[in-house]
């Protein structure tokens, strides 16, 4: 049976149960998945639990076959149709809640141009070179118009 068939739909749940639900899984795709579906999951989605630390990247895991305890974590963007979504209309809903980005190099101009992010507090930076990281910073590219407060950070303060 597919939840088109049953007599409950996503949409007539509780907020309070579709909250636990969403937490479970990752705030990108929730993001991506449900912005504009409709004006009450708009408001869900939006909130500050899913959108005040975002990774806009793709991580993903490798073991090593003779370290099994030992992994790699491979960091990439997030691919182009997802990030032209996020740029042009889900970052700019949200950027009063954005307090931390996560951010690939061959990304970060891009997100950090898309709007204003009045309480970004934090940006992690993966893959990006010393010279660029200068440059992203006393250069050009990151200035106080486009972000609040911000740092760079070697932890994860996502939680």
């Amino acid at each position: 049976m597919s939840l088109k068939d049953s007599s409950v739909q996503l949409i007539d749940l509780p907020d309070e149960i579709l909250i636990y639900t969403f937490k479970k899984l990752d705030n990108i795709t929730l993001l991506y998945s449900l912005s504009g579906v409709n004006i009450r999951l708009n408001e869900i989605v939006h909130d500050f639990i899913f959108t005040s630390c975002l990774p806009l990247v793709v991580s993903i895991q490798m073991r090593l076959i003779y370290l099994p305890r030992l992994s790699i974590c491979c960091v990439h963007p997030l691919p182009r149709p997802i990030l032209d979504r996020y740029c042009f209309s889900i970052l700019p809903a949200i950027r009063e809640n954005v307090k931390w980005l996560h951010l690939e190099h061959s990304s970060i101009e891009r997100i950090l141009r898309a709007t204003t992010y009045p309480n970004l507090c934090g940006i992690a930076l993966y893959n990006i070179q010393v010279e660029a990281a200068t440059d992203l910073f006393f250069g050009k590219v990151l200035s106080s118009s486009n972000t609040g407060n911000y740092s760079s950070t070697k932890t994860n303060h996502c939680s």
